[in-house]
């Protein structure tokens, strides 16, 4: 039987809880560092445009991963609510003995090939058997045959 692992001893928990405070610490530094820039540069009466808009373009980043680890965290909670919500089925552990020579399963015997009877199909709503010859109104039928379409056909209007 197959279980689902731990939520605490997931990898892929524990790798989305370290990459989404990783993104919240980084996005939260790239948001301070470019509000500190923009601070002394407004304040610098030589400050060029260049250098005011690029700090506004790094906040907007910053935030935008600050934003990234923010759903990460709130999805690392749901996920863990989830896994406490579930039940999970108790799960019966044999244990084995080495030190015995029995096995418990034994070995299949093979049965021996015997050739089947010949399988003989008939039709449901025809009481004829198949090994029966066809009767002379089916060989004169042709109906098997590609025929060209004329457009004199009464029974197709």
């Amino acid at each position: 039987m197959k279980t689902r692992p731990r939520l605490l001893t997931s990898i892929p928990f524990w790798v989305l809880v370290v990459a989404s405070l990783a993104a919240i610490v980084g996005g939260l530094a790239i948001v301070l560092n470019g509000i500190n820039a923009m601070e002394q540069v407004l304040n610098d009466p030589n400050a060029t445009v260049v250098q005011v808009y690029v700090g506004q373009s790094w906040v907007v980043v910053g935030a935008a991963v600050l934003g990234a680890g923010a759903i990460g965290i709130v999805s690392v909670l749901a996920l863990a609510a989830a896994s406490a919500l579930t039940h999970r089925p108790d799960v019966a552990v044999e244990t084995i003995d080495w030190n015995s020579d029995d096995e418990t399963a034994p070995e299949p015997v093979a049965a021996p090939f015997a050739p089947a009877a010949p399988l003989a199909v008939e039709d449901a709503d025809i009481e004829t058997p198949s090994t029966a010859t066809a009767p002379p109104q089916a060989a004169a039928a042709r109906h098997d045959e590609p025929r060209l379409d004329a457009g004199d056909d009464t029974t197709r209007r």
